[in-house]
C-alpha cells in the first residue's frame, strides 16, 4: 500500500474523521465496514503517517445537542442518541490507534455538527487555524461516514481554499446510493478520489 503524498512538495494533513464506537458495528449509528475502516487507518498511518505534516482526528463529541437528537428521528436532520461525552459511544474504536496523532478536534457538544471544520481541540483552536499554522495546503480525508461527516469536512476544506482527497478504502458510508452521490458531488468540487490499495 503506497502513500498518496510522498510526491507532493506541499504541506499535507491526514484528516481522520469519527472513528468512534457509536459509528462501528454495534454503536447506535453503526457503518457497516465501520470496524475495518478503523484497522486500515491505523495500518495506513503506521505505514505512511511519517509522509504527512499533521495526522489529526475529529470526533463527535455530544453534550446536549438539541434536535439533532430524537427518540423518533429522520435520520436526516435528527438521529438517536451517539457520542455523548463520557459513554464509550463517544470512545474512538479499539481497532483506531491513536497513539500517531498530533490533534484532536470534538464537535456537536451543543449543536449538530458534521464537518470537523466546525470543531476545536483541547485548546479552542479550530482545525483549519492549526492547519494553516501548519502551512497545510492540502488534505487527504479517511474515517466514517463517507455520506455525511466525511463529505462535510471534505466539502468545508475545498471552501477554504485546500487542496483535498478523500482515500475511498479507508472511509465507508452508511447506504451505497447516497455514498455514491456524496462521493460525485465531491468529486464535481474538485476533490480526487483516491484508493490507497490499488496505488
Amino acid at each position: 500500500m503506497m502513500a498518496v503524498s510522498e510526491h507532493s512538495e506541499h504541506k499535507r494533513a491526514l484528516v481522520i474523521v469519527d472513528l468512534q464506537n457509536d459509528f462501528c458495528e454495534g454503536g447506535s449509528l453503526g457503518v457497516e465496514g465501520g470496524a475495518e475502516v478503523a484497522r486500515r487507518v491505523s495500518e495506513y498511518v503506521a505505514s505512511h503517517g511519517d509522509d504527512y505534516d499533521l495526522v489529526v482526528a475529529s470526533r463527535d463529541y455530544h453534550v446536549e445537542p438539541g434536535g439533532h437528537f430524537s427518540d423518533e428521528p429522520d435520520f436526516r436532520e435528527s438521529w438517536p442518541a451517539h457520542c455523548v461525552v463520557g459513554t464509550r459511544g463517544a470512545d474512538f474504536h479499539p481497532n483506531f490507534r491513536v497513539d500517531r496523532l498530533d490533534d484532536v478536534f470534538s464537535k456537536g457538544a451543543y449543536s449538530a455538527a458534521y464537518s470537523a471544520f466546525e470543531a476545536v481541540d483541547d485548546d479552542g483552536r479550530t482545525l483549519e487555524q492549526v492547519l494553516r499554522e501548519a502551512g497545510v495546503e492540502e488534505t487527504d480525508m479517511a474515517g466514517l461516514a463517507t455520506d455525511y461527516c466525511v463529505r462535510a469536512t471534505t466539502l468545508d476544506a475545498v471552501r477554504g481554499g485546500f487542496q483535498a482527497r478523500v482515500l475511498t478504502n479507508l472511509a465507508a458510508g452508511v447506504d451505497p446510493e447516497s455514498t455514491a452521490a456524496a462521493l460525485d458531488e465531491m468529486a464535481t468540487a474538485g476533490v480526487e478520489l483516491v484508493d490507497t490499495a490499488s496505488r
